[in-house]
């Protein structure tokens, strides 16, 4: 008899397998028990037939508690009633590991508690499928960029400087020197794209913002590609093909998962078509007050306008160029306005606001000094990086993408906490 995993059943219709599983729920009709099970690999039904198991088995299957662990033995057939589409007829069950008072039970519990528990809510159906699509964006984006010629390379997470100037960061003790949690690995990316034509980084960032929307962690995982010899108009090239990519492997990949989060397919089916709209800043907010927001040239978007600007549009839209007061020192400026930065946001659909930032960098060397200046930098600290400009310089562009906000958007979900193992919020450092 072959031991297998509950996603493989469909290669064992009429098979006798034995799996080793956790009861997640359970009922009883009668002559019959009805087991909800789950082994980390999808969920599925077993069904205990008083007249087919012995008298044990059969008050085991009617009394055992939730989440006991155990080795079920039986054959699989198919069921069409189930997402899943296959159920176990059970032979055999043998204890594994007892379970009693486990907390999480199947009725409903508020979004604090079960963040208490998200130790023990990870096994949990939506958790299971929010972390299914996590991995396959996650292996995906290894496969596109190494498709498209990149190179990982992994910046520092401790650094002596901000990357974009701020105070938001998380500072600690390096043997009597501060240090802070990395905010980016952008700056480090343009070094190795200057080595290495094309790079990209894929790690955990940290922002001490004191903020409790849902847009927020202050723990997140960014994607940071920088490319070497690359205007802005071909960065946005490659970033409407990673998000497409990304999609179109979630619907290729992930039909359970969706299933399971009732992500409806043929919805994001449309955002596998490019190219993506491209709207400027200076369009951007006129849109918005031609739909009565009360917004100026120069303010940034806040939430509500993303989402304004984004429902205009059926598929993710590109904003160009942004004022030079709202953005970073190190982007470049723009040809024709002395006002205004080359550089762009994404905003996802359906009101789930910016999943990448981006731009052309500054590659002048005087001109990058006198940013930085103007932003109150010091430049001893950043000497590294003005070494960038005086050895060999190139037209160089690059993007941020942080995985929770797109998988919040790609999953259809209410806030960036789900997208994350563990997340990690203003009022959160536990479990």
């Amino acid at each position: 008899m072959q031991q297998i995993n509950i996603i493989d059943a469909k290669n064992h219709v009429n098979e006798e397998v034995k799996i080793g599983v956790w009861l997640t729920d359970k009922r009883s009709s009668g002559k019959i028990a009805f087991l909800q099970l789950r082994d980390g690999t999808a969920f599925f039904q077993g069904v205990v037939v008083k007249n087919n198991v012995s008298a044990e088995v059969f008050e085991f299957a009617k009394k055992m508690p939730q989440e006991t662990s155990f080795y079920v033995t039986g054959v699989i057939h198919q069921d069409q009633r189930s997402h899943f589409g296959y159920e176990i007829e059970v032979s055999n069950l043998e204890l594994v590991g007892t379970s009693e008072d486990f907390p999480i039970t199947p009725k409903e519990h508020g979004i604090e508690f079960l963040l208490d528990h998200r130790h023990l809510w990870l096994r949990s159906r939506r958790p299971y499928a929010i972390m299914q699509i996590r991995d396959q964006v996650i292996r995906s984006t290894y496969d596109f960029f190494h498709q498209e010629g990149f190179i990982k390379m992994d910046p520092p997470i401790l650094t002596g400087t901000a990357p974009e100037g701020t105070t938001e960061l998380f500072e600690t003790d390096y043997f009597d020197t501060p240090a802070y949690l990395s905010q980016s690995g952008q700056l480090y990316e343009e070094a190795g794209a200057l080595a290495f034509d094309k790079v990209y980084s894929f790690g955990p960032t940290f922002r001490a913002e004191k903020s409790k929307t849902r847009r927020h962690l202050t723990e997140f995982w960014m994607i940071e590609p920088e490319m070497a010899f690359m205007h802005q108009e071909e960065s946005l090239d490659i970033q409407e093909r990673y998000i497409a990519y990304l999609v179109q492997a979630v619907l290729d990949n992930c039909q359970y998962p969706l299933k399971l989060l009732d992500r409806d397919p043929q919805i994001l089916q449309k955002f596998t078509k490019t190219p993506y709209p491209r709207i400027s800043y200076d369009e951007a907010i006129k849109m918005c007050q031609k739909g009565g927001i009360d917004l100026q040239w120069g303010d940034d978007f806040g939430a509500p306008d993303e989402t304004y600007i984004s429902d205009q549009f059926e598929q993710p839209v590109f904003i160009l160029n942004y004022p030079k007061t709202i953005k970073p020192f190190y982007m470049k400026s723009h040809p024709t306005r002395s006002d205004l930065y080359i550089c762009a946001d994404l905003l996802a659909p359906e009101g789930y606001g910016e999943i990448i930032g981006g731009s052309e960098r500054e590659t002048d060397f005087d001109q990058l000094k006198a940013n930085m200046e103007a932003s109150g930098l010091n430049l001893a600290d950043y000497q590294w990086y003005l070494d960038l400009r005086k050895y060999g310089t190139v037209p160089h562009s690059g993007f941020g993408l942080g995985l929770e906000r797109a998988l919040t958007w790609i999953c259809h979900l209410d806030h960036l906490r789900e997208a994350i193992p563990f997340p990690r919020m203003i009022n959160r450092l536990r479990p």
